[in-house]
């Protein structure tokens, strides 16, 4: 009986689980997204009201130019050089998810921009798909089994793990479509030589910043699915969301490699060279809204509530920073937001914050950097 019993208890249990799903406000797709006042959902109007004055008097002061204001923030990059597409930012919007509804909004939701790093958090959602349907076994294991180019050669090398890989711990060495590792946001100390020439970290053991070893993470995920990381996306989770026609994923004018046969371009982890992900607020929110939602859209799992685990928990070399999206578990602190809030952060002040506990997601474009806290603690303490 026991095997019977335990059958009944699972069958119930995603019985329920399907049913809470569908109970909840989805946006469906093609159409608009139902709104609701903020006091409708648990918020105080007057507080909402003055939060989104505070973000629209705090718009990020990077050059209007994307091309322009990247060149200057890197310019201490040996050889650093625009290589994908870059397109003039548009001005600063917002979203407040709450419940499945839009409880605030500013700006022009529906401008497709560049939106830089959080793009990585998109490219760790890819890693994820590999994860659940077994293309990839586990995290721990060499990419080297999974890519045997000369991408994982040699002894430093062979032993990263996607787990490495994922959490920006690889400390992978070498060039990388023309780009190398060691002169992306190289040390404020030496010069090149001293660069080329520095002694490895063990993989795991020193969380690094790098766009490069990022953009090594989505070749290797390319190889893995063998066809281009935006049709996997579109397929597996866009689409599926009802996320409009209008995103698009670059990479690099010289970022193209062979597959079975086909040329396929091998997409960025973000904007530091131009490319990454061009998509609209809309856009961000219903993907920030999956994650709140554990993986589910509607009655349908996109992604498994094991991933999203893995992606949000701290990693060893940096409690802030987990399988490509940040968390208040290390240094990071926002005054009166609970430390299990988790976001994803781009160049320019793009942001998607997720709250899966109380179903709320907000994302920000070209917001001071300087005031998300403020702006993050103003938001909890308008909750009623």
């Amino acid at each position: 009986m026991k095997p019977l019993f335990t059958a009944l208890i699972t069958l119930l249990f995603v019985i329920v689980t399907d049913a809470t799903a569908q109970d909840l406000y989805f946006p469906p797709a093609g159409s608009e997204w139902q709104q609701k006042a903020a006091g409708e959902t648990g918020f105080d109007e007057e507080g909402i009201t003055e939060l989104v004055q505070f973000a629209i008097e705090n718009e990020n002061s990077v050059e209007t130019d994307l091309r322009l204001a990247i060149l200057q923030a890197f310019s201490r990059e040996p050889y650093h050089e625009i290589q994908g597409p870059v397109r003039e930012r548009g001005g600063q919007a917002g979203l407040i998810i709450k419940d499945g509804y839009i409880a605030a909004q500013w700006g022009d939701p529906e401008r497709v921009d560049m939106t830089f790093s959080v793009t990585k958090s998109y490219l760790s959602t890819a890693a994820g798909l590999a994860l659940d349907r077994g293309m990839i076994k586990s995290t721990d294991d060499t990419v080297k089994e999974y890519v045997w180019d000369r991408t994982f050669h040699g002894e430093h090398n062979g032993a990263i793990t996607w787990h490495h890989l994922l959490n920006q711990s690889s400390d992978w060495s070498g060039t990388h479509f023309g780009l190398e590792d060691w002169g992306d946001r190289p040390p404020r100390e030496g010069g090149i030589d001293e660069w080329r020439m520095r002694e490895l970290r063990t993989p795991g053991t020193h969380y690094e910043y790098n766009d490069v070893r990022v953009n090594v993470l989505a070749y290797s995920l390319l190889q893995v699915f063998r066809e281009p990381l935006p049709v996997v996306l579109r397929e597996k989770i866009m689409d599926p969301i009802g996320a409009s026609t209008t995103w698009r994923w670059f990479g690099y004018d010289n970022s193209w490699t062979m597959v079975d046969g086909l040329k396929m371009q091998s997409v960025s982890g973000g904007g530091h060279h131009g490319g990454g992900l061009f998509i609209n607020t809309y856009d961000q929110a219903r993907f920030g809204l999956l994650f709140a939602r554990r993986g589910m859209w509607g009655a349908e799992r996109l992604l498994s509530e094991e991933w999203i685990d893995k992606a949000k928990a701290p990693s060893e070399p940096n409690p802030a920073y987990g399988y490509m999206w940040w968390t208040l578990k290390g240094n990071t602190q926002w005054d009166g937001v609970p430390d299990h809030v988790y976001y994803a952060a781009g160049f320019g002040g793009n942001y998607i914050v997720i709250d899966e506990e109380k179903d709320l997601v907000i994302v920000l474009r070209w917001i001071d950097n300087s005031i998300l806290g403020e702006f993050m603690s103003r938001l909890y303490s308008a909750m009623e």
